[in-house]
């Protein structure tokens, strides 16, 4: 296992810390950086994706974190605005999260890198433009350090609009994600021109994000079987925007067998996983499958493993709360919020074996399935290169401006053929 030399990590910390991070924590250990710098970690190593963890809980992220430190990988810690915007079902939210990492860091001495990233910032209309406006700021206020300008609810010409006027609320030095084609499975599925279409717009008006998010047939939450991912579909698409140097992110990791997670990392340019439903149902305590997707028994309810997770009584006092409300097996998310304060009420031992159940899981991803580990030190070792909190883009302008004003983007989005799927509530 590569090591990090203690002054190389305390040159990193010293010059790698973004501005709001070192306003925020100015005494802070934890060395939380630009989601950039995690991309050029994962593609100096090769083949390599990072775990984007959906942090909806304390003991998500705390496991998270120590899997990290055991894998001596770099991580992202995220959530969506579903999840932990505005509207949020779960108790850790865009405002809050950075505040939760650092401490843990500092708790338990983690010295990977970890970027904290806003995934899905879900733009559908022109109001959520507008709010974006200063809601964008209030999250990098709070310690963001990475965003997911997600408008791919709108039509191809709308989305990158959207995008283009939205990123002059991200810093230059923050990681930034884009997206086309919602998550739905296998229908809307993305397309080469798609892609083509929002990256080459992006790139003529200076704009390079670190990745792209598809719809490659996969979904998000609880899945059926491991079918999901189309591997060759993605890696096609990313042979196309080879010369924008866009890395891939991968959504909807929960239900996807470790087989084709491995396919992903060695035939795609994808660097990023997102993990969330897995985790929830594993720090509960749920019995899942390899890929983390819970199992349910012959009556199709959810399997408590004894003495792992919750206590049996939290269990059944959260099972009872679902019924109340008529939850759905898919909507057993929005547990999150209503019982985050009761989980942390548990004894310390329970507590503990939650965390340690997510550790395990993330640990295996991290090392057997998609190729992270001894990836902290290739991030350290980019932050020394640059000698900034800021690599700079990965790529460089070479489309017109002037073929991508935005008259002819409205005018060349007419001209392609896409599915955008059906209509439904497809954000995390």
């Amino acid at each position: 296992m590569s090591k990090t030399a203690p002054s190389d990590f305390n040159q990193a910390l010293a010059i790698g810390r973004p501005p709001n991070i070192k306003a925020l924590f100015p005494n802070s250990r934890a060395l939380i950086i630009s989601g950039k710098f995690i991309d050029l970690a994962m593609l100096a190593k090769g083949n390599s994706i990072c775990i984007a963890a959906n942090g909806r809980s304390y003991f998500v992220i705390q496991g998270a974190l120590r899997a990290a430190q055991r894998a001596n990988a770099a991580l992202i810690i995220e959530i969506a605005k579903s999840e932990g915007g505005s509207e949020a079902y779960c108790a850790v939210n865009y405002w809050n999260m950075a505040r939760i990492v650092d401490t843990l860091c500092n708790q338990m001495n983690i010295t990977v890198p970890v970027a904290i990233h806003a995934d899905h910032y879900g733009i559908k209309n022109d109001k959520d433009i507008d709010t974006a406006k200063f809601e964008i700021p209030s999250m990098f206020d709070a310690g963001i350090t990475s965003i997911a300008i997600d408008a791919s609810h709108m039509p191809d010409d709308k989305n990158l609009l959207a995008s283009i006027v939205l990123n002059t609320y991200v810093p230059k030095w923050a990681g930034l994600e884009t997206e086309v084609g919602e998550i739905k499975g296998k229908e809307g599925l993305s397309t080469k021109e798609e892609a083509l279409f929002l990256i080459q717009g992006l790139n003529a008006h200076d704009i390079f994000p670190n990745w792209i998010a598809l719809n490659n047939g996969t979904t998000h939450g609880i899945e059926a079987s491991d079918q999901g991912i189309q591997v060759e579909l993605t890696a096609e698409i990313h042979a196309a925007l080879r010369d924008y140097l866009v890395s891939g992110a991968q959504h909807g990791t929960s239900g996807n067998s470790s087989e084709r997670l491995r396919q992903i990392a060695r035939t795609t340019r994808t660097t990023k996983a997102n993990v969330a439903t897995a985790l929830q149902m594993i720090s509960w305590g749920l019995e899942v499958n390899d890929y983390g997707n819970a199992i349910l028994d012959s009556s199709g309810d959810f399997i408590k493993v004894k003495d792992q997770g919750v206590s049996e009584e939290m269990w059944a006092q959260m099972k009872q709360y679902a019924q109340s409300k008529s939850l759905k097996k898919g909507d057993y998310k929005k547990l999150n919020l209503p019982f985050e304060s009761k989980l942390l009420t548990q004894p310390k031992p329970i507590r503990d074996r939650m965390a340690e159940r997510v550790e395990t899981f993330v640990y295996t991803m991290m090392v057997n399935v998609l190729n992270a580990q001894d990836t902290a030190p290739l991030a350290i070792a980019e932050i020394l290169k640059a000698g900034s909190h800021d690599p700079g883009p990965k790529a460089q302008r070479i489309e017109d401006p002037r073929e991508w004003t935005a008259e002819k983007i409205v005018e060349r989005a007419k001209s392609i053929t896409s599915d955008k799927g059906p209509a439904g509530n497809f954000e995390d």
